[in-house]
């Protein structure tokens, strides 16, 4: 338990939140290097595969039901990252997926709605507004940093995001580690059965067989960095920590990402753009702050803020 007072987060854990959501928004320039070589929905079958092989042997499967993994499995492996990395291929730009998949926080707050019975606040109708009018001029900007079918694909993308959160939250698991690790065997199946149709499976022996080192590094950057790394030094803070005081600096995730891809890739980052990103942020920002906020005795809303 952490209790309700004051809570102080020390330099060391606050470096290892930042350490997380650098990899998780960096990640996005990773999975644009790593296209060049590989078809997006092999990339995705083998980023899985690596998650579940070897840790599989030493992990052991969580205490929750297999359709719970299946459903996670499908939702975030084929949901998430196979439209992510089929957008990133030729859609959109790494920069503008990691600022618009953020939008899976309102397809949870809408399935929690939904399967919950949870009553949305006026507050998260605002932020809702406010991110959807950043995506908004993404959409009448973008050209061909951001074609109208890859905001669609990334807006399919969290919506799966959202997905996953939905499942994993309703199946009690307290190990998130040992959840995606066993939820990997049900992302990969329809991964690679997409793999074989889509790209074929000359497309698919050639790219194994002829990837380099650096979409060697990216898949298990993926698979090592982003999933085990992310998921465990994550989970060890909110252990620690209220979720409070940890979960509004993944906001920094489309921050890291955006910034990255101008810096990696020289991705422009023009004023449509930032303001875009200021909106989307923004939305965010409210939608996480805001019940803090109303916490507050200063706060001027306060009767009814927060529930």
């Amino acid at each position: 338990m952490h209790g309700t007072g004051h809570h102080h987060v020390t330099l060391r854990h606050l470096l290892l939140a930042l350490a997380v959501v650098a990899v998780w928004g960096t990640n996005f320039v990773v999975i644009r290097v790593a296209l060049d070589e590989l078809p997006p929905l092999l990339f995705a079958t083998l980023r899985f595969c690596f998650v579940l092989l070897p840790a599989a042997f030493f992990i052991r499967r969580p205490a929750v039901s297999w359709g719970s993994l299946a459903a996670y499995g499908v939702l975030i492996g084929f949901g998430q990252f196979g439209m992510i990395y089929i957008a990133i291929s030729h859609y959109i730009s790494p920069g503008l997926a990691s600022l618009v998949v953020q939008s899976q926080v309102f397809f949870t707050i809408g399935l929690a709605m939904i399967f919950s019975g949870e009553r949305i606040r006026p507050f998260q109708l605002i932020a809702l507004v406010t991110a959807t009018a950043g995506i908004g001029i993404i959409v009448q900007h973008g050209d061909s940093s951001a074609t109208p079918f890859g905001i669609l694909l990334v807006l399919i993308a969290a919506a799966g995001w959202g997905g996953g959160n939905h499942v994993a939250k309703a199946s009690g698991a307290t190990n998130m580690v040992a959840y995606v690790v066993w939820s990997a065997m049900f992302a990969i199946p329809p991964l690679f059965v997409g793999s074989l149709i889509m790209e074929g499976w000359p497309a698919i022996t050639f790219a194994v067989t002829h990837a380099g080192p650096m979409a060697w590094g990216a898949v298990l950057w993926q698979s090592v960095g982003n999933s085990m790394f992310g998921y465990a030094a994550w989970g060890w803070l909110l252990n620690r920590h209220p979720a409070a005081t940890i979960t509004p600096t993944s906001m920094l995730v489309p921050v890291f990402g955006m910034g990255a891809s101008a810096m990696l890739l020289g991705e422009p980052l023009p004023l449509w753009k930032l303001a875009a990103a200021a909106l989307v942020i923004g939305g965010l920002a409210l939608n996480v702050l805001w019940p803090l906020a109303a916490k507050l005795p200063a706060f001027p809303w306060r009767r009814g803020a927060a529930s």
